[in-house]
């Protein structure tokens, strides 16, 4: 009876044995179909394609001209006539200085003038009285010769009096200061009680020009020769395209601009050259001071672009996996322009025509990976459908 128990022991240990291991080996079997299963990639074929981007520059913004507007007579300042951000034309009245000893000035210079022309009427009839006098041998040549070289000294004397009255009133004019153009006032440091001369450092105030606004900035040497190849250097200027300004809040200006000058010289110090576009300024929007980017475009006929999302950086290095024909990837190296779109990037070498790349996922692949090619059309499908499935889970 013992014998039979423990026959009977022995047999259920062996059976629970090759159940576990029936069981294990079947876990095994599936786990490891789990880790050889290929994973889904998106994948395109890269064709060559024409682009548009822009060059950015840093500008700073000027008036067409900007006029400091300074005294031309010493005095207090006894009216202003304008305010600050205020617009003017040609000729308007902006200052006052105290015109007081201007206007005595001018009274003065009258006053001589006046004692200047007795003289000369004085002299007049003196020297025509010698010269009858002389006719009737009088008296000498002499005598005749003084008086006609006094006449002459009086009439002298006139013209510098009268001179002195042309300057009297013209400083009588400087004491009111007005626009030499039309354009917006700018800050104004000085006020009412002020004393100004024209040798004060500080200027009244500035108008500037702003019916068209000049976007100053600079170029190296190497791109200054970029676009003399792309455009021509003979005419350089003219041949140019026209160019954008991005405001400093990140908007485009809704006026295009034309490079108008390009300096003949390269600064030893910066090893740039300065350019300045000319804009409109129709609505007044942009005003002396202001700052922007200028961008300038770059067209590029056969163009090999690669979405930025399917690259990776490695020491300074960018990567890309392309798909092979048995669709394993192969890790590559790009090389790309320093200018983009924001979304991709143009590459200059490590790709060409017809190559397939990974467009996402770049990160979790390596080199020789197995994948399983999809368009970007079927990615897009499974990850709305996904999405759909997920939100539908949460509403229930």
């Amino acid at each position: 009876m013992k014998i039979r128990k423990a026959m009977i022991i022995q047999s259920q240990r062996v059976i629970l044995s090759t159940a576990i291991c029936l069981s294990l080996f079947s876990c095994g079997k599936q786990q490891q179909s789990g880790f050889n299963m290929v994973k889904e990639f998106p994948v395109t074929t890269l064709q060559p394609e024409s682009v548009e981007l822009n060059t950015s520059y840093p500008a700073t913004i000027k008036g067409r001209q900007d006029i400091e507007i300074r005294p031309n007579v010493s005095g207090f300042i006894t009216q202003l006539c304008v305010d600050e951000g205020a617009t003017v034309h040609k000729g308007q009245l902006l200052f006052v200085i105290d015109p007081v000893q201007y206007q005595e000035a001018v009274k003065v210079a009258e006053a001589a003038v006046k004692v200047a022309e007795a003289n000369v009427a004085t002299a007049q009839l003196t020297a025509d009285n010698k010269a009858e006098l002389a006719k009737k041998n009088i008296i000498s040549e002499y005598d005749k010769q003084m008086a006609f070289n006094t006449l002459a000294t009086q009439k002298a004397a006139l013209a510098q009096a009268k001179a002195q009255l042309i300057n009297a009133k013209q400083n009588l004019s400087y004491t009111k200061v007005v626009s030499p153009s039309n354009g917006v006032v700018g800050t104004i440091p000085l006020r009412v009680g002020s004393l100004v001369s024209p040798g004060s450092v500080t200027p009244l105030t500035t108008v500037s020009d702003n019916s068209e606004m000049f976007a100053y900035f600079s170029l190296n040497e190497k791109q200054i020769l970029e676009l003399a190849r792309e455009h021509g250097a003979n005419n350089l200027v003219q041949n140019l395209p026209e160019v954008q300004l991005k405001l400093s809040d990140g908007t485009l200006y809704n006026q295009k601009g034309k490079i108008a000058t390009i300096s003949g010289i390269i600064d030893q110090s910066t090893g740039t050259s300065n350019l300045r576009a000319a804009f409109p300024n129709p609505d007044q929007l942009l005003r002396s001071g202001n700052t922007g980017d200028i961008l300038v475009p770059i067209k590029l006929d056969s163009a090999i672009l690669v979405p930025q999302a399917a690259t990776y950086e490695m020491q300074d290095k960018r990567f890309v996996y392309i798909v092979q024909d048995d669709s394993t990837v192969k890790n590559t190296e790009i090389k790309i322009l320093n200018v983009n779109d924001g979304k991709n990037f143009v590459v200059t070498s490590g790709l060409k025509a017809g190559d397939r790349i990974v467009l996402e996922g770049a990160g979790t692949l390596k080199d020789g990976a197995q994948i399983k090619p999809i368009s970007p059309e079927e990615a897009a499908a499974k990850l709305k459908a996904m999405t759909q499935t997920q939100t539908a889970g949460k509403n229930k």
